[in-house]
C-alpha cells in the first residue's frame, strides 16, 4: 500500500505510471471534484475511475477486500473515512468473489489504520487487504474516487 495527498504526489514515492495517471490534469483535486458521479475512463486508456457518494459504517459492519487483477487508488474528495488494511497479502481459497475481481475475506490481519481527508489518497496493489469506509467518528455520505488501473500497466 502507498499513501499521499494528489497534492504532493512526489512525496508519495508511487511508481511511474500510477504517478502520470493522478499527475494528469484531469485527475487533479479540484478536476475529480467537479467531475459527475459515476464510471468515467477517459478516451485511449484503460484504467477508469468510479466517483460517487458512499457512507461510512462502523468497522464492524464492512467487509475486507482485495483484487487479483487491479490496482485501487482510492482518493476522497468529501468527507472523513477510515481505510483499515494489511500488510500482508490477504488470498485464502474459500474467499467469496463478489463480483469479478472483488474477493472478500474473512481471515486478514489488519494492522494498518489509514485516515483519508479530502485531497489523500491510498493505493492498494493486487492481494493487500483493505476495509474502506470505516467511520472515523460517526457514519457519514463522503464522496471519493475510485481509480481501478490494470496491474498489467504498473511495474510493481
Amino acid at each position: 500500500m502507498i499513501i499521499g495527498n494528489l497534492n504532493a504526489l512526489p512525496l508519495a514515492g508511487l511508481p511511474s505510471f500510477l504517478k502520470s495517471v493522478l499527475a494528469d490534469p484531469r485527475c487533479r483535486f479540484e478536476a475529480l471534484q467537479a467531475r459527475e458521479d459515476g464510471r468515467w475512463q477517459p478516451e485511449g486508456v484503460d484504467w477508469y475511475c468510479n466517483l460517487g457518494p458512499a457512507q461510512t459504517q462502523s468497522e464492524s459492519r464492512r467487509h475486507t477486500e482485495y483484487h487479483h487483477l487491479w490496482v485501487d487508488i482510492q482518493v476522497m474528495l468529501k468527507g472523513t473515512e477510515i481505510i483499515n488494511a494489511g500488510a500482508q497479502p490477504a488470498i485464502h481459497p474459500d474467499d467469496e468473489e463478489r463480483k469479478p475481481d472483488l474477493f472478500i475475506t474473512t481471515e486478514s490481519r489488519k494492522n494498518v489504520a489509514i485516515t483519508l481527508i479530502p485531497g489523500d489518497f491510498a493505493v492498494f496493489l493486487p492481494g493487500e487487504p483493505h476495509q474502506a469506509l470505516c467511520a472515523a467518528q460517526e457514519p457519514q455520505t463522503v464522496r471519493k474516487a475510485v481509480f481501478k488501473i490494470p496491474l498489467s500497466k504498473t511495474e510493481v
